[in-house]
């Protein structure tokens, strides 16, 4: 990115601080801003016509979200909620275009990021139709360890349980069943708020319905609260803004 394109796109973008629990964007709003998460943790929730709401995704600190939408510029079929106290940054819609048409860079990463998606959800698809609810819940969590998507992940989750269990689609029984087993196995721990993982691959081979294998060591990853595209080696990491706090 030449410094002429990082100016401006510093000037057009904004952040904004939201507490636990507050709307970030509404289901059916209009697709106007590209969003990341330079802190906290955000759901993507559908509700029904009834008022129930289903959690369809999460996205850490370090995360973008909403680019489909954007390129589109139909209206939000999701809405995004913090779960946690959250600093959330917009790129408004005519920005994030701009890049794509001069940032060849931010191309490719974007394609990227809508290839990692796609493959998410038939992925999610596979797993909700053969797999039982513990394999359900493992796939759930560990890709919330995508390192496509979520590069800023830690190994511990601040999702409540309930929360957990409407990522996966489960009734609070199967979660808690769930849950129990996989700690068992040795693959996280349930503790106060949160759920602490301790083998992201092991929950993906649960996931995958591969043999159920003793634990590997444990593993943390550093949370940091910039932007997603930083401090990776791919060329698009150097096409945003970068230290945006």
């Amino acid at each position: 990115m030449t410094k002429e394109q990082h100016k401006y796109v510093r000037s057009e973008m904004f952040e904004r601080a939201y507490p636990a629990g507050a709307s970030v964007c509404e289901q059916g709003s209009p697709s106007a801003h590209w969003i990341g998460v330079a802190d906290g943790i955000l759901k993507c929730e559908s509700i029904d016509v009834t008022g129930r709401a289903t959690t369809l995704g999460a996205v850490p600190a370090g995360a973008w979200a909403g680019e489909s939408w954007v390129l589109k510029g139909d209206p939000r079929p999701y809405a995004f909620v913090a779960l946690q106290d959250s600093t959330v940054v917009f790129v408004p819609q005519s920005t994030f275009l701009w890049l794509l048409e001069n940032n060849p860079a931010f191309s490719r990463f974007v394609i990227g990021q809508l290839n990692e998606r796609l493959a998410h959800y038939m992925a999610l698809v596979q797993i909700s139709r053969l797999n039982d609810a513990t394999g359900r819940l493992a796939y759930s969590l560990s890709e919330l360890f995508n390192q496509e998507l979520y590069p800023g992940a830690c190994s511990r989750v601040q999702m409540s349980q309930e929360e957990v269990g409407r990522l996966s689609g489960l009734a609070r029984g199967n979660t808690n069943q769930a849950l129990r087993e996989l700690q068992e196995a040795g693959l996280l721990r349930v503790r106060y708020g949160g759920i602490e993982v301790l083998d992201i691959d092991g929950l993906r081979a649960w996931s995958s319905g591969e043999a159920r294998c003793p634990p590997t060591r444990h593993r943390t990853t550093g949370m940091s609260t910039l932007l997603s595209l930083r401090d990776r080696e791919n060329p698009a990491s150097k096409c945003l803004v970068q230290n945006c706090l």
